[in-house]
């Protein structure tokens, strides 16, 4: 008789670290072993969200803005502010 075997579904990717722990993570005063990008698991999931400084993407120019560039290196808002036409 074939014995069931019970197999548990995964709910997520275990967070494995790179290099074998060899490397660090570049944030200074951090210790964990990178992931990617140079980043820990933690480092790397807020450069993913935009909030470490070296930012995914390119961000507006205005100051305190960390929106994705639309066109001319400002965001949508402040290039629709920028560039607004008038209608009169």
């Amino acid at each position: 008789m074939a014995e069931a075997q019970t197999t548990q579904k995964r709910t997520s990717w275990p967070r494995f670290a790179k290099s074998n722990g060899k490397k660090a993570c570049t944030v200074e005063g951090c210790k964990r072993p990178y992931r990617a990008k140079n980043y820990c698991y933690f480092h790397y999931k807020q450069w993913r969200q935009g909030d470490l400084p070296h930012s995914r993407y390119r961000t507006c120019s205005k100051p305190d803005c960390r929106v994705k560039t639309f066109k001319g290196g400002l965001c949508e808002k402040h290039h629709g502010e920028a560039f607004k036409k008038d209608a009169a």
